[in-house]
Parts: structure tokens; C-alpha cells; sequence
């Protein structure tokens, strides 16, 4: 049965009503999404699901709650159902033009602070540029730990770019973050300490294969590699090896199996890898980074 059809569901029956669905449905995280739709669609977070877990729902809030509760077993993910995501601790917006940050990027902010600190450059007036920055997730990432840094963000969005600059500016960090509409680094002049990148690196021939969840609701503009998954490399690469100053590094995010090919990359492009690839927490090489030697 479902919830817009029963009028004496509590908070707490609601939840665990919708858990017991998605969980039959198969969506991850079952308990934690009833948890996130139930208090999105009843204006609660979760002292509120307690303290009220006993109150019966309205007719409309048990109807606000069944349109959520379809949407997540169509296959739309949470995210994108609030319209917001964490990242390295903070809240960002998304919209259509912008992928869903996911925790294995995080581990290009991880490799980019390892990287900084044994360079002794943490407490530098930095220069960062993220290319494809999307929601800003890395860039502003890096900001919130680099008191001293500016930012500057690339993407072809300028819907991408609007969503980006909002998560900045909400975060207080928009006096430190310039915004670019180009292809990754086109736009750009000027040296920079730090680049960083996301960009799509799924081969086109399986993209039909995803789960829906990325398929069907992240802009394929942002997924799709070319024929290898490696065209955006091709690019943003050799840019960034005429971009970043002596000494200044390259960290990019790459799919499995492709650390190899980018790491070639960087070194025909005259980069040097920094060691091996930073893996993320399931174990597979996430992040490549390289730095421009001095000459």
C-alpha cells in the first residue's frame, strides 16, 4: 500500500514504510534515503523525525512524501530529488548541468593538499584553476582549506557556472573564486600553483551501461570521454603543462584502469608524475598527479 493511501501513518511508520520499499526496490542506502525523504518532505531534520516520530501526517504531507518516495524508486537519487550534495563537508546545490559530486572525488582534494603541505605551500597566496568545476565541489573544497588561495573555475556551462558561483557565495567563499566560461583551461591566462580537474572520462560505448541513477539524471556532456574515455586528458593536459608555473601541479580524477594512459600523457606533455596514484577508499586509483619541473 502506499503512503498517500493510508491516513494513520506516524513520522517513524512513514519512514520505515518507505525503508521496507526501497529496500525491496533494491536502491542502496535504503534506511538513510526514507530518512532524507521523509525530512525533506515534512520540513524535519532528524531531532525533529524524533522528537515528533509518534505525530500522524497530513493528508498532504503523506502525499508531498509518496511523489518523493516514486521518484527515488524511478531511480533518481536523493541528491538530485533535495537538490543538494555534500562534499569534503559542505552543502552544495546542484542543477541539471551539474554531476552529483561523489566521495571518490574527494580524493583529488586529498592528493592536492598532500602535495601542497610537503611543498610547504599551504599558507600561500595560491592560484588554483579547476577545469569542468561543474557544482565548484573540488575548487571550493580547496578554498575552504587554503585560507590564502583564489580559484579560478572553467566549465562550457554557464548553467554549471551559475550553480557553482551560488555554492560560493553561500559558503563565503565567492570573494575568492572567479568563474570562466570555456572549454577546461581555453579561457585562462596567467600561471597557476594548482590544477585540478573532473572531467568526463567514461568511454562513450558505456555509457548505455551505467546505472540509471548517472545514466538518466547527470548531464552526459559531463560523462562521456570520447571512443577511450581519454579526450578530455587530451586536452586539459596539455593546456595545463602551458599553464601551470615551475613546480606547480597537475591532479586529476581518472576512472579504472586509466591512471597509466594519463600518467603517459602528463609525461608527453613534459610533466613529471608525482608518484603513484592516490587510491579511494574501494581501493582504485583515483587520483594522478604531476608537476611542472623547473627549468
Amino acid at each position: 500500500m502506499s503512503a498517500s493511501a493510508e491516513n494513520d501513518q506516524t513520522v517513524e511508520s512513514a519512514r520505515r514504510s518507505l525503508a521496507a520499499r526501497l529496500k525491496a526496490a533494491g536502491r542502496d542506502a535504503a534506511e538513510l534515503d526514507a530518512r532524507l525523504l521523509v525530512g525533506a518532505a515534512l520540513g524535519l531534520d532528524l531531532t525533529g523525525m524524533v522528537t515528533g516520530a509518534r505525530r500522524i501526517l497530513t493528508k498532504d504531507e503523506a502525499d508531498r512524501l509518496e511523489g518523493l518516495a516514486r521518484r527515488r524508486l524511478a531511480g533518481e537519487p536523493v541528491a538530485r530529488i533535495l537538490g543538494i550534495k555534500e562534499f569534503w563537508g559542505l552543502p552544495l546545490h546542484l542543477s541539471a548541468a551539474t554531476l552529483v559530486p561523489r566521495s571518490d572525488t574527494e580524493t583529488v582534494v586529498e592528493r592536492a593538499l598532500e602535495l601542497l603541505r610537503a611543498d610547504g605551500a599551504i599558507e600561500r597566496a595560491l592560484r588554483i584553476a579547476d577545469l569542468g568545476t561543474g557544482s565548484g565541489a573540488i575548487l571550493l573544497a580547496l578554498l575552504s582549506e587554503l585560507p590564502h588561495a583564489h580559484g579560478f573555475a572553467t566549465d562550457i556551462s554557464a548553467d554549471a557556472l551559475q550553480t557553482a558561483s551560488r555554492n560560493a557565495a553561500e559558503l563565503g567563499l565567492g570573494a575568492r573564486a572567479t568563474w570562466i566560461e570555456c572549454d577546461y583551461g581555453s579561457g585562462l591566462t596567467g600561471a597557476f600553483d594548482l590544477i585540478v580537474s573532473n572531467p568526463p572520462y567514461i568511454p562513450s560505448a558505456d555509457i548505455a551501461g551505467l546505472d540509471i541513477e548517472v545514466r538518466a539524471h547527470d548531464p552526459r556532456a559531463a560523462l562521456d570521454g570520447g571512443a577511450d574515455g581519454l579526450d578530455a586528458y587530451r586536452a586539459l593536459i596539455s593546456q595545463s603543462a602551458g599553464l601551470l608555473m615551475p613546480s606547480g601541479f597537475l591532479v586529476v580524477e581518472v576512472g579504472q584502469g586509466q591512471s597509466g594512459d594519463v600518467e603517459a600523457l602528463m609525461t608527453a606533455s613534459g610533466l613529471s608524475p608525482t608518484g603513484p596514484p592516490k587510491a579511494d577508499l574501494g581501493g582504485v586509483p583515483r587520483a594522478v598527479s604531476a608537476r611542472r619541473l623547473p627549468r
